[in-house]
């Protein structure tokens, strides 16, 4: 099974935004968006969550994931 990392951190800065403010803007609770953005590969992700975050970001999923291990 593969492992992906989510480029939170990457659009934030582009955005500006801190990590709360991706949490108060996506309403995804802050220890999510913390354990989401530091995580340097995860074997499973909430897709709701993902959902929330590309919107937010105004990006599609494929550019929020980032493959890391297949």
């Amino acid at each position: 099974m593969g492992r992906v990392r989510l480029r939170i951190l990457e659009f934030s800065k582009e955005k500006g935004w801190t990590l709360k403010e991706v949490s108060e803007r996506s309403d995804i609770p802050y220890t999510t968006i913390t354990t989401y953005a530091r995580s340097p590969g995860m074997a499973t992700a909430d897709v709701t969550a993902l959902v929330k975050l590309a919107r937010v970001f105004d990006v599609t999923i494929e550019d929020l994931i980032e493959v890391v291990e297949e």
